[in-house]
């Protein structure tokens, strides 16, 4: 299901707990690592995966090469990649068996968002959890953003 209204996103941002975030970066200035941050912050265990970094920590966080070496359940995964490369996260989710993919700012493609609807997963597609969780009313520590 494609997640458009403000209920259903407030919805799943208040439902997920673990979130794997796929395209973290060590580098801080990059919103992938931003929005890692703020999500820790938020109080969700945030698992960042990035083949290039796997074994090293971000904010005190193991980096993982894939999500398929995560273990145990992924409520959401957060893509970080260009909207090419979104396709092969998004079927990596579905293998993994997570509840959700959500596609970051920018990263729209309608093929992956509709092969993961076809399994079942919810989609949301050019938004950000950064914006979406203040926006929302959603904040669980007033210091974050």
């Amino acid at each position: 299901m494609l997640l458009e209204s403000d209920q259903d996103i407030a919805a799943l941002l208040t439902s997920t707990r673990r979130i794997a975030l796929v395209g973290a970066s060590a580098k801080p200035g990059r919103a992938s690592n931003e929005i890692f941050r703020f999500l820790l912050e938020q109080g969700y265990d945030v698992v960042p995966v990035n083949p290039l970094l796997a074994g090293q920590f971000l904010h005190g966080v193991p980096v993982v090469a894939s999500l398929e070496e995560i273990e145990g359940a992924i409520d959401m995964v957060d893509i970080f990649r260009n909207s090419a490369a979104a396709g092969d996260a998004v079927d990596e989710a579905i293998a993994a068996g997570a509840k959700s993919v959500w596609m970051q700012l920018g990263v729209i493609n309608e093929a992956a968002a509709q092969r993961a609807i076809d399994a079942r997963l919810k989609v949301v597609m050019d938004r950000c959890p950064k914006i979406e969780i203040p926006r929302l009313g959603l904040l669980k520590n007033a210091h974050g953003g």
